[in-house]
């Protein structure tokens, strides 16, 4: 798998044409696009649903550390779905 380099300081925010939403037929987080849809687990729409491209990386991971504070690796696992979507080109990075 392909790491991409993901920074405290960048801001991402959902891809063009693609839309994040909760799909209450599905009782889940969703992200959708041309092609399809993809369903997304509780955690990975924890973390999408505050990408919003104003807040960094670091301050998405410090809200969600604070949200959940007993979750362990918490910053590896919002990381690598960072890095999931990233690779998936379910993000844009805005600065």
């Amino acid at each position: 798998m392909v790491q991409h380099t993901i920074r405290d300081q960048d801001v991402y925010a959902i891809a063009m044409h693609h839309r994040f939403q909760w799909e209450e037929a599905q009782q889940c987080y969703v992200i959708l696009f041309p092609e399809g849809m993809v369903k997304l687990n509780g955690g990975a729409g924890e973390v999408l649903k505050r990408i919003d491209g104003k807040c960094t990386v670091a301050e998405i991971v410090a809200d969600l550390k604070a949200t959940f504070p007993d979750a362990p690796n918490i910053e590896e696992d919002i990381m690598g779905m960072f890095d999931l979507a990233v690779g998936k080109a379910w993000l844009r990075k805005v600065s």
